[in-house]
């Protein structure tokens, strides 16, 4: 589109002076005119017509053509480029403020010359077509930009659910528990009312929480019995194992990861396996405890049996304010019910199945 293509608005309480501008405006080319005499119409004009360029009178009844400006800009999205010459017999410095107060971009006093008039009509025209450009190419960029994050987000997600896989291959050989795990603790985040975005977060990092195994002897990750103090003391170290493993990362996944990675194990009364207490340990980690514990318990590991779900909830309602945070597990109690999976009337008392406490995963 050439600039003789553009529209133009013309705002003015007289009418002859809209007709003058008119026929200058046609003998130079431009053919693509809107005008109104009623300054209270301008701005409805401006949004329907969307012009490139608006010829304003300062002086005009019921609304001064600065407010008419000042309306117009008001209902402009804020990155448009919206130039303005305002014309007017009142050359007075006043007059000058008033117009490049209210936004103008130029300013000509009447009478004009009228290829001086042209002459600016035609630069305030090629500002905003360089502005229109510059902006296309901004969007262009931006759009580029979105793409190439989404792109390194999706990979990033790929990587870290191969790797959690990995780390799972060696004590579940489905590989399933991390992304059970991941997905719990989102359903459990959610029904905290966490926001979505940490929601997903926590989904996809918390897979990444038993990271550390790959660092554990298979004769204590595989034995079927119960460990030994030596034994247990080093299966405690694949908390911290998984924490280096994923310590220094850039991305918010990778440091939401090396949190839940090193408290996943902690006890709400300070028992766990570094001896945070309460709200010491992260929301994510005290999440991912209650989900570990749960999907341990309901599934088949080398050293137990699956636990029925009416035993599991009721090992996990038990423990509140003892090993898992209270809030936690109400949330946790909470989700069941809306989803129809909670037992009528689990056990609140007593050793469930397997003994009581569960073994840890």
């Amino acid at each position: 589109m050439t600039d003789t293509d553009a529209q133009i608005l013309i705002v003015d309480d007289e009418a002859a002076g809209i007709g003058a501008l008119r026929r200058t405006l046609r003998r130079a080319g431009y053919r693509n005119l809107a005008w109104t005499t009623d300054p209270t119409e301008a701005v409805q004009l401006c949004l329907w017509k969307a012009p490139k360029l608006i010829l304003l009178d300062l002086h005009m009844p019921f609304m001064a053509g600065d407010q008419v400006l000042v309306r117009m800009r008001a209902d402009l999205p804020a990155e448009s480029y919206l130039p303005v010459i305002v014309l007017t017999g009142d050359g007075s410095r006043e007059a000058k403020r008033r117009t490049f107060a209210a936004g103008a971009q130029d300013f000509v006093a009447k009478p004009y010359d009228r290829q001086e008039l042209l002459f600016r009509i035609r630069g305030q025209l090629g500002i905003g077509r360089l502005h229109d450009d510059l902006r296309a190419q901004k969007q262009k960029l931006e759009d580029a930009v979105h793409e190439r994050t989404g792109e390194l987000r999706r990979t990033q997600i790929e990587l870290m659910d191969r790797l959690a896989r990995a780390a799972e291959f060696r004590d579940d050989c489905t590989g399933e528990h991390a992304q059970r795990v991941g997905a719990l603790s989102a359903r459990i985040a959610g029904e905290l009312g966490l926001p979505a975005q940490r929601v997903e977060l926590i989904w996809r990092a918390a897979a990444l929480h038993d990271i550390g195994k790959i660092g554990i002897a298979d004769s204590i990750l595989l034995k079927p019995g119960s460990l030994t103090d030596e034994e247990m003391s080093s299966m405690r170290e694949h908390v911290k194992i998984g924490a280096r493993i994923l310590a220094g990362g850039t991305s918010t996944y990778l440091q939401v990861a090396e949190q839940i990675a090193l408290t996943h194990h902690e006890w709400w009364n300070g028992n766990g396996y570094l001896g945070l207490r309460g709200e010491e340990i992260p929301i994510e980690g005290r999440i991912v405890a209650v989900a570990d514990v749960f999907d341990a318990l309901t599934h088949v590991r080398p050293y137990k049996t699956a636990w029925p779900l009416p035993e599991a909830v009721a090992h996990i309602a038990r423990r509140r304010g003892i090993h898992f945070d209270p809030a936690v597990v109400d949330a946790f109690l909470r989700m069941l019910a809306a989803e129809g999976t909670l037992p009528e009337a689990p056990a609140c008392s007593g050793a469930a199945a397997g003994g009581d406490p569960a073994p840890t995963s």
